[in-house]
């Protein structure tokens, strides 16, 4: 077996070190914060795979070294691996901490936010021109990319806008591997005081809102409560943690990621203008050329599994690659690293596979097409204010973007 690939906790390169990994074999070592040792999967059809094989487990009971007392009790990733809810979840336990959210992610309920979501961006687009410092310069990421998703997922939960910027910054410190061990965890701690606020804010005040949905599922549903179904206080917790992170951190990515993406690309963005390019299309290229997500923890084999020949023993911590297996050749043929929304239609991997899929996909993918649509009918000129190389890289080897996008509107 190659030596172990030291995953960079500051993600300064992260499709370089992508690549690197995809080329080197379908499952490769790494070292994770502190020496822990890992593995990540990166071709597309592998990851597939593995994604939805049985015999590969979510809950950290499955995670050898944890187990044995040779993971730090304070470590970057615990917010990964040991948070309490769906993510970390697998068989009869998974299903029924995913059913009552299910509910919320509906076709039915997502066209129906539609207009809310087309008010709060153009909302934020009337703004943008006063956001911009004066050399006309204005921070997308800031002031578009983030507080529409945002917005629009506390709604959704019922969190009010006092705790949206502090849950934003907090649940970063929490997901990012650059933090030190100690402010994750600081920010994990912070995070749930913020949570059981909103729970006993929605359960005082119940709305028409998915906290309030689950804290009533929770509360009132005695046939639950006989038969040991009903959500525990932590894992009610981490539903709603989860919700927050992936309704707004995915979403805050991909609109960026688009937005650069085009502004390298002019000619791709003449063909959406002139109509014969559609903004999901675009959406779709972004989510294989650039994943929000780069590499998700954790999965862990329940026995010795081989993947494509390369042992992945049980119980060790595995890296699901997903900016590799967006721009894997064997899948996306020879030129699987230009970004290009006229290619035929490929499912990519970016909002997983299997039984752990992305319950927030339709609603993420909506959002990301009224942005852009918005944004580019009221700005079509905008350009890059530096270089795209020059953008600083968001810190850690999870999420995948940039810390700041300066924009010039026009």
């Amino acid at each position: 077996m190659t030596s172990a690939h030291a995953m960079d906790p500051t993600g300064a390169a992260i499709q370089a070190d992508a690549a690197a990994l995809r080329e080197n074999a379908a499952a490769c070592p790494v070292l994770l914060p502190d020496g822990v040792p890992g593995m990540i999967v990166s071709r597309h059809k592998e990851l597939r795979d593995f994604l939805a094989d049985p015999e590969v487990a979510k809950n950290a009971r499955h995670f050898t070294a944890h187990q044995e007392g040779r993971v730090p009790a304070q470590w970057q990733l615990n917010a990964f691996a040991l948070v309490s809810g769906m993510t970390t979840a697998d068989g009869d336990d998974h299903r029924r901490l995913r059913g009552p959210a299910t509910k919320a992610f509906t076709p039915r309920r997502v066209a129906a936010m539609r207009p809310w979501i087309e008010k709060l961006a153009a909302d934020l687009l009337a703004g943008l021109p006063e956001r911009c410092d004066a050399d006309g310069v204005v921070d997308l990421r800031r002031h578009f990319a983030y507080p529409l998703p945002m917005g629009v997922i506390c709604e959704l939960l019922g969190v009010a806008p006092t705790h949206r910027d502090a849950l934003h910054e907090l649940t970063h410190l929490m997901v990012s591997t650059s933090s030190t061990a100690a402010d994750a965890m600081a920010a994990q701690g912070q995070v749930h005081a913020i949570l059981a606020q909103v729970i006993a804010d929605r359960r005082a005040q119940p709305g028409d809102d998915l906290a309030s949905a689950l804290i009533a599922a929770r509360d009132d549903d005695g046939a639950a409560r006989d038969r040991g179904d009903q959500l525990s206080d932590a894992e009610l917790t981490g539903t709603l943690l989860l919700m927050v992170v992936a309704g707004h951190e995915t979403t805050l990515n991909l609109i960026t990621n688009a937005v650069r993406a085009l502004c390298g690309h002019p000619d791709q963005l003449d063909l959406v203008l002139a109509g014969d390019v559609s903004w999901t299309a675009v959406v779709e290229e972004t989510l294989r050329w650039d994943s929000p997500v780069a590499n998700f923890p954790f999965r862990y084999p329940t026995t010795d599994i081989e993947v494509d020949g390369v042992t992945v023993p049980r119980g060790t911590p595995v890296l699901a690659g997903y900016a590799a297996a967006g721009r894997d050749p064997r899948e996306y043929g020879p030129d699987a690293d230009r970004f290009d929304a006229t290619r035929p239609a490929t499912r990519h991997l970016s909002f997983g596979h299997g039984a752990h899929y992305c319950l927030g996909a339709p609603l993420a993918r909506l959002e990301a097409v009224i942005a852009l649509r918005d944004l580019y009918a009221a700005h079509p000129g905008l350009t890059l204010a530096l270089p795209d190389d020059a953008l600083p890289p968001l810190p850690g080897f999870v999420g995948n973007s940039v810390a700041e996008l300066p924009i010039r509107l026009n």
